[in-house]
Parts: structure tokens; C-alpha cells; sequence
């Protein structure tokens, strides 16, 4: 059986993980790898048009950052008014994740949220959404335990 060789393996090895708090992580992971910025740059833009690379994202660890309390608040969000509604809630500061789902949760709630907060302001947070989006059809989905957050590795 033949193996796939993939050109930049250390540098998608190194990228599994977390990225170096420092200003050019991505410079700093070419040079390990042997690579230039622009090559590493060019790797992930092309696994990413050949479907290979779905996604490349930040984990946040709410509960070091000092946000004791959250909560996955799902929207009803009639289906031609869910692009401005996701803009507006991505664009707050309290929001940490912001997407549609398709099929939507109980046929009904399409647009979820994650909502983080320092206290105890949820419900004053989520009535500024609901008047931002003049749509108040939404459930409140709390969390019952936190899970380890962990990404696959595949090299």
C-alpha cells in the first residue's frame, strides 16, 4: 500500500496543535517546517479549495479567560432574515460562536449562540438580542457538564 505524501507535513502536525501566543505564529511554524510564510499560506488555501481543510478555528477556554457563566441560546430566525440576524450576534463581544443550523434543532430554531459573561447578566444579554434582531423566539440550552475540547490529530 502506497503512502500519501503530503508536501508541509510538519507544519499541518505542528498546526493540530495550539498556535504560539506570539505575533507571526504562522511565520514561526514555516520556519520549523522548512517552509516559507507564503508556502504555508498557499498549503492550507489549497487543502482548504480541495475540501481537504474544512475549517481552521480557535477553541476558547471560557472559564480561564475568567467567563463563569454561559449559555447556548438557539434562535427561531425566519429564514430570510438569518444573515443579518448572525452578522448582528457575531459582531457582539459576548458572543463566542455564532451559527446556522440546517436541519434545525426541533424543526424550529435554526440560529445558535454561544454567550459568555463574567456574571450573572444572561438574561439582560439575551433581551439586548432579542430587541437587535426584533425576534424573541429562542431557548435557552444550559450547559450540564463541560466536556474536554479536543481537535483530531491526523499526522
Amino acid at each position: 500500500m502506497k503512502t500519501l505524501t503530503i508536501p508541509g507535513k510538519n507544519a499541518l502536525r505542528i498546526l493540530q496543535k495550539d498556535l504560539p501566543l506570539i505575533d507571526r505564529p504562522f511565520t514561526a511554524i514555516a520556519d520549523t517546517s522548512g517552509l516559507t510564510t507564503v508556502q504555508l499560506i498557499d498549503l492550507l488555501k489549497k487543502l482548504s479549495a480541495n475540501g481537504i481543510l474544512r475549517k481552521f478555528g480557535a477553541i476558547l477556554r471560557h472559564q480561564k479567560a475568567g467567563y463563569r457563566n454561559n449559555a447556548l441560546v438557539v434562535w427561531s430566525v425566519p429564514p430570510d432574515a438569518i444573515e443579518e440576524a448572525g452578522q448582528a450576534f457575531a459582531s457582539l463581544t459576548f458572543i463566542s460562536h455564532c451559527y446556522e443550523r440546517s436541519p434545525a434543532f426541533q424543526n424550529k430554531y435554526n440560529l445558535f449562540t454561544m454567550l459568555h459573561t463574567q456574571n450573572n447578566d444572561i438574561a439582560s444579554l439575551i433581551g439586548r438580542m432579542c430587541q437587535q434582531i426584533s425576534c424573541c423566539d429562542y431557548l435557552i440550552l444550559d450547559s450540564l457538564q463541560e466536556y474536554k475540547k479536543t481537535s483530531p490529530e491526523y499526522f
